[in-house]
């Protein structure tokens, strides 16, 4: 994983949460899913397996099948806008699972992105997607704050999307 692949200096920065580089926006969007082992184990196949993604209708071109280290990803918005990159960490933990992917060159953005889902002690589970990114591309730079409110809405989207994989599992 040479680190000239990818656009950004802090590659695997997302995996100590709340950091944001110089010059980077952050986000944090978190989202109750559901509650119990059976929803903790579906979200997270969900995640891993790329389907929450393509659930949100966005193109997804993977290297796997499920997401590991060192996989390349091209996310595919609004059917024209390619967005190159790689998974840099997985968590595979009794109550946590995820992974993070950071920015190839050719991607609109400039960062890292990570999508956990992780079951708290009284059984709710939550999806987490956190990032820090800034603009790559002219039109990424020209949408300004239009840009990370978009960025907000497809957080928020993943979260609503993992709810309704998982609803017929909840408990309660």
């Amino acid at each position: 994983m040479p680190p000239s692949d990818y656009t950004y200096d802090d590659v695997g920065a997302t995996r100590h949460g709340g950091f944001c580089p110089p010059g980077f926006h952050l986000l944090h969007v978190r989202t109750r899913v559901g509650e119990g082992e059976k929803v903790f184990r579906r979200a997270s196949e969900a995640v891993m397996s790329w389907e929450m993604h393509r659930e949100l209708g966005v193109g997804i071109d993977a290297g796997a099948d499920r997401a590991a280290p060192d996989v390349d990803v091209t996310v595919t918005l609004a059917g024209m806008i390619k967005a190159p990159c790689r998974v840099v960490y997985t968590v595979e933990e009794p109550r946590r699972t995820g992974w993070a992917y950071g920015t190839l060159t050719g991607h609109p953005e400039c960062g890292e992105e990570r999508f956990v889902v992780d079951r708290t002690g009284d059984g709710t589970v939550w999806l987490t997607v956190s990032a820090f990114s800034r603009p790559a591309k002219w039109y990424a730079r020209a949408g300004g704050p239009a840009t990370r409110g978009l960025q907000g809405v497809y957080a928020r989207r993943c979260g609503r999307v993992l709810q309704r994989l998982c609803a017929p599992l909840s408990e309660g």
